[in-house]
C-alpha cells in the first residue's frame, strides 16, 4: 500500500483521540470506534474542544482546526468502518488478552491489503500478532503521550511483519509532523528502555543517599536532559569524545560494579583510534563538514533553548 488516506481507530480513550487529533488534522480521515456506545462520539467532541484550547493558545493553525474537523469522525460501525480504512490502530487497554481480542475482530472485518497497527508501550509486538491469521501485515506503532505534543513514533516491526508497509506508515507519520524511527522488536522498544535505565538509577541514588529527588530532577533538566532536548546520546558522545566517555565508565564501575562497564562497542572504538568527531570518526559516522555544522549549531541551538526555558519559567510563574 502506497498511501494511508483512511485510519480507523478502535479505542476511543485519551490516546485514541490524540492520535485521532495529529492524523486528521494532517488530511488523514480518521474514524474514531469503541465498544461503549456513544464514548465514540463524546471523545470526538472532547479532541475538537480541545483543539480550540491548542488553536487559542497557537499549538496549531486555524487551518489545521478546520482539516481536523472535516477529517475527523465517529462510528458505532465497527464492521463498515474497519472494512474501508487503509490502516487499522487498535489503542485499546494495555492488556495482551484485551488486546487479542480485538486484533482478531480487527482482522475479520479488515480489508486483505489493510495494515493493522498497535499503540502498545509494553507488550512485545510479536507476542500481539500470535492473534492475527496474517501476521506479515501488523506492526506497533507507539505514540508517546500527550500524542499531539510529543513528535516520537516507534514503528516497531515483529519477527514476520512484511516491511515494505513500513515506509507508508513512516510516511503517514512524517506528513502529520512526527519524527518516527523504526525500531526492533526488543523489550521496552527505545524509549522505555531508556527511561526506566534511568529512572532505576535515580531511585537508586536515592536510596543510597546521594541527593534527594528534587535535586536529581534538577541536575537532569539543566544538564545532560537540556542536552537531550536536541540531541541524541550518540550525537552527544561524539561531540564530546568517545574516549571521555570510556574513561568515565572506568570510574564509574570500579565504584558501581558491572553495571557500569565499558560497553564492548565503545571500548573497541576506542582502542582503534576513533574518539569521535575530533578524530573524524563517532557512531553517526558524519562527514567532516556535517560534522563541523553540528558543532557550529550547538552553541546557537543551547542559547536558543537556555532563552525558551527562562521565559517558560517566567509564564509559570
Amino acid at each position: 500500500m502506497s498511501e494511508i488516506t483512511r485510519v480507523a481507530i478502535v479505542g476511543a480513550g485519551y490516546m485514541g483521540g490524540g492520535i485521532a487529533q495529529v492524523l486528521a488534522q494532517s488530511g488523514v480521515a480518521c474514524v474514531l470506534l469503541d465498544a461503549v456506545a456513544g464514548r465514540a462520539q463524546t471523545r470526538r467532541d472532547e479532541v475538537l474542544a480541545e483543539a480550540d484550547s491548542h488553536l487559542a493558545r497557537g499549538f496549531i493553525t486555524a487551518v489545521e482546526r478546520e482539516t481536523l474537523t472535516a477529517n475527523l469522525s465517529a462510528s458505532e460501525d465497527l464492521p463498515g468502518t474497519v472494512g474501508s480504512a487503509d490502516l487499522i490502530m487498535e489503542v485499546v487497554f494495555e492488556e495482551i488478552s484485551l488486546k487479542h481480542e480485538v486484533l482478531r475482530t480487527i482482522e475479520k472485518h479488515a480489508r486483505p491489503d489493510a495494515i493493522i497497527g498497535s499503540n502498545t508501550s509494553a507488550i512485545p509486538i510479536g507476542e500481539l500478532a500470535e492473534a492475527l491469521e496474517k501476521p506479515e501485515r501488523f506492526a506497533g506503532i507507539h505514540w508517546f503521550n500527550p500524542a499531539p505534543l510529543l513528535p516520537g513514533v516507534e514503528v516497531i516491526a515483529h519477527a514476520t511483519t512484511d516491511r515494505s508497509l513500513l515506509s507508508g506508515i513512516v510516511t503517514m507519520l512524517e506528513n502529520a509532523g512526527k519524527e518516527p524511527a523504526i525500531v526492533a522488536d526488543t523489550p521496552g522498544f527505545v524509549c522505555n528502555r531508556l527511561q526506566f535505565a534511568l529512572y532505576k538509577e535515580a531511585v537508586q541514588m536515592v536510596q543510597d543517599g546521594a541527593a534527594t529527588p528534587e535535586e536529581i530532577d534538577t541536575v537532569v533538566r539543566a544538564s545532560f536532559g537540556f542536552r537531550l532536548a536536541l540531541y541524541g546520546p550518540f550525537a552527544v558522545g561524539d561531540m564530546a569524545g568517545l574516549d571521555v566517555y570510556a574513561n568515565s565508565y572506568v570510574s564509574l564501575e570500579r565504584a558501581f560494579g558491572e553495571r557500569f562497564t565499558v560497553p564492548a562497542m565503545l571500548k573497541e572504538r576506542v582502542d582503534s583510534g576513533d574518539l569521535g568527531i575530533k578524530t573524524g570518526g563517532g557512531f553517526l559516522g558524519l562527514e567532516a563538514d556535517e560534522a563541523r555544522r553540528m558543532i557550529e549549531a550547538r552553541d546557537n541551538a543551547y542559547a536558543q533553548l537556555l532563552k525558551l526555558r527562562r521565559q517558560l519559567r517566567e509564564e509559570s510563574r
